[in-house]
């Protein structure tokens, strides 16, 4: 697993991820692998997390977080930015070691840290699907996601938050089984309907 200082440099790699996605989207009303989603949802989920981080870091619960964000403004690339880089220098301005209150308990900043550049780096390739930009996800990210979900595989499946995992072969490409394990079967395509 990365140490607790790479994972800065994973979340920077994570958000150019997302970031390089978002610059080619046309059709915000496009579906997702997340049937509930358009692909303005999916933004909106992504950078909705990112405003929270700040707060969430600085010590508030997540329904304090969550309260005291500002409602997003219809320019998704600029409030991108934004809150990229908010939650960016908060994360590097926070100690690793310290702890934060997430949903039902509290992690370490570094754990929370790992959690965020996970779940940027699979809504980046959710993205990826939706607007038929490239799927490939950046090597050393995905091996570290994998680090993150792979020993997370049965408590994943019973959380509900993902569909059920896809059973793959041991030898599929890494990025093929880390989205597998999130109920993402990368070998088909969405339909649309």
């Amino acid at each position: 697993m990365p140490q607790n200082h790479e994972w800065l440099t994973l979340l920077k790699q994570a958000h150019r991820e997302f970031a390089t996605r978002l610059d080619v989207i046309a059709d915000w009303d496009a579906p997702t692998p997340d049937s509930e989603w358009t692909v303005g949802d999916l933004v909106r989920h992504v950078i909705e997390g990112q405003q929270q981080v700040p707060h969430l870091l600085a010590g508030r619960t997540l329904a304090q977080a969550r309260n005291a964000v500002e409602p997003l403004g219809d320019d998704l690339r600029a409030e991108w930015r934004l809150y990229s880089l908010a939650a960016t220098a908060a994360w590097e301005a926070t100690p690793l070691d310290a702890t934060v209150t997430l949903s039902f308990d509290r992690v370490t900043v570094a754990d929370f840290l790992r959690e965020q550049v996970s779940e940027v780096a699979i809504h980046s390739w959710d993205l990826a699907r939706a607007i038929g930009a490239t799927e490939e996800l950046d090597e050393t990210l995905v091996r570290a996601v994998w680090t993150v979900f792979e020993p997370q595989g049965a408590t994943l499946a019973a959380s509900g938050l993902y569909a059920p995992p896809i059973p793959l072969p041991d030898d599929a490409p890494l990025q093929s089984r880390l989205l597998a394990i999130t109920g993402r079967d990368d070998r088909q395509r969405m339909s649309v309907s």
